[in-house]
Order: C-alpha cells, then sequence, then structure tokens
C-alpha cells in the first residue's frame, strides 16, 4: 500500500506567469489544493520532495500547510509534454475513512510461456480504476502472466484485487494477450525473362507437326 508522507506547503499568489517562472527557479512546485467543501487554496511545495513521493507510488500525503496538516490525495500531476518537469498538481482532501475512486497502474509479473514459444505479447490496457479507503491505496496492481499461451487473453475480471479494493473499470477489457507470431509471406519469384515466350514456341511446333500428319 501506498505510504503516507509529510510535504511542507505554503500558500501562493494566484496563478501568474511571472510568479510562476520564479516559484519553478527556486525549486518549488504550483499546486491547488480542494474539496470537502473548503474553499480552493493555491499552494507550492519542494518540487525535489514532491517528485521523491510521485517516484515511490505515494498516493495519500499529509500537506503541512499554514500550522496545521491536511490529509489529501495526488488527484492529478500536470507534466510538460515531453512527461518529464512537473508542471501543476492537484490535491484533494480527503479523510482516513474515506473511499475514493483512482487509476492504479498494472505491474505484469512473470514470463509467459506463448512468449518464449514465439509468441507476441500485447497489453491494451496499462492502468485500471478502483475503489478504496483512501489511505489503503494500493501502488500498483500485479498481474501473473506466468501461464498466458498464444491466443491467450487476460481480461480486467481475471486479476486478483487486494483485500476491500473494488474494481471498476469494464470486466471484460483486456489486459493483456499473447498474439501468435507473424508470419511473413514468401516474395512471389519473378518470372524467367523470355520463359513466356518459349511455351508458345513449343505449342506452335506440335500444332504444325500435327497438321502436316493429317494431310499425308
Amino acid at each position: 500500500m501506498a505510504e503516507s508522507v509529510i510535504l511542507a506547503a505554503k500558500q501562493r499568489a494566484p496563478n501568474g506567469s511571472s510568479t510562476a517562472r520564479n516559484l519553478r527557479k527556486k525549486g518549488e512546485a504550483l499546486a491547488v489544493l480542494y474539496g470537502h467543501k473548503e474553499a480552493t487554496v493555491p499552494i507550492s511545495l519542494s518540487l525535489e520532495e514532491l517528485e521523491k513521493a510521485l517516484r515511490h507510488g505515494v498516493r495519500v500525503v499529509e500537506l503541512e500547510l499554514a500550522g496545521k496538516k491536511e490529509q489529501a490525495l495526488i488527484q492529478e500531476v500536470q507534466r510538460d509534454h515531453l512527461g518529464m518537469e512537473v508542471l501543476h498538481v492537484d490535491f484533494k482532501r480527503v479523510s482516513k475513512d474515506e473511499r475514493v475512486v483512482v487509476n492504479v497502474r498494472l505491474e505484469l509479473r512473470g514470463q509467459a510461456p506463448g512468449v518464449t514459444a514465439g509468441g507476441v505479447l500485447d497489453q491494451p490496457l496499462h492502468s485500471i480504476s478502483v475503489e478504496a479507503l483512501a489511505i489503503s491505496l494500493p501502488e500498483s496492481i500485479r498481474v501473473n502472466i506466468g501461464e498466458l499461451q498464444i491466443d491467450s487473453v487476460l481480461h480486467v475480471r481475471d486479476i486478483v484485487l487486494p483485500p476491500d479494493v473494488k474494481l471498476m473499470t469494464d470486466p471484460d477489457a483486456v489486459v493483456v494477450q499473447v498474439k501468435p507470431p507473424v508470419v511473413e509471406e514468401a516474395a512471389p519469384v519473378a518470372p524467367v525473362e523470355g520463359a513466356a515466350a518459349v511455351e508458345p514456341e513449343v505449342i506452335t511446333k506440335r500444332v504444325v507437326e500435327e497438321k502436316e500428319e493429317e494431310e499425308k
């Protein structure tokens, strides 16, 4: 399960291009805290500490803001077009006994025999939506592919979920499958130059000989 960590935050002025640039130069990440029918608060926090939490799969944090701590779910992380730099984070207030719906990453485990036999592994789905207690959100869900043969398909309904975690994604959706190996068709053999002209000559010669035989 995801670890809850403490992140120090401070209230900031509403978004402005110059303010955002200055905060980023200081190593600060821009964010907002909202939810529970309370005011939406624009905040900033250490980009280094935030990135560290994200790398460890942390989903719920304790935001230390204005002398008090608020438990919050990392609801959305916006990154640059390269998917590298964090541009903005949405934190949603949650309570320990609150159930929330989030997308959880799927982690493939094992070696599919079908792949060893030459099949091609195809994974259309890389995350699923689940409902769970805010303090019990899984960092990822493991999917065992150790028994998949060629033409085998594993659906969402086949995933073993952690206790007290409810599936929200379509159970019939395909998670991973092993497709048959792609067989390349042999290139057509090019006709030998002049071959087409030989056959008519043989036929013509035969017909002439038969006519001459009939005239005798």
